[in-house]
């Protein structure tokens, strides 16, 4: 299907990345920021090993620096995972980037809360 035959919805869109591997975590940022650009918000929410990426990202000679910055400028980074940050010993850099740790649900953040806020949730 190309992009002028596909149904117009107005759902915003919130990405769960739970994988800390950085190929997978690419299209994570692409389409966080390509739906921002469509004014669908794209909000990423990094979860699972996810979290471990902040520190490697932060640097700017990472490959993925440019595309993490950019998406931090753009405001879609919503948040990392509580529990995930501090099980994983992310907690340090997660702060140090200044994304919000967040996470109602027993440390985690819940889908729940995005999807009764009429987001659609899709997960990496």
């Amino acid at each position: 299907m190309s992009r002028e035959t596909l149904p117009v919805q107005d759902k915003n869109v919130v990405l769960f990345a739970f994988r800390g591997d950085p190929l997978c975590f690419v299209h994570v940022l692409l389409n966080g920021i390509d739906l921002h650009e469509r004014g669908k918000q794209g909000l990423i929410v990094l979860e699972g090993d996810a979290v471990t990426l902040v520190e490697k990202m932060a640097k700017p000679d990472h490959f993925l620096s440019k595309l993490y910055q950019q998406a931090k400028s753009l405001g879609i980074i919503h948040g990392a995972c509580k529990a995930c940050s501090a099980k994983l010993k992310a907690t340090k850099a997660v702060e140090k980037e200044g994304i919000p740790l967040i996470g109602d649900m027993a440390g985690h953040p819940a889908m729940g809360d995005f999807l009764a806020n009429g987001y659609e949730v899709i997960t990496f």
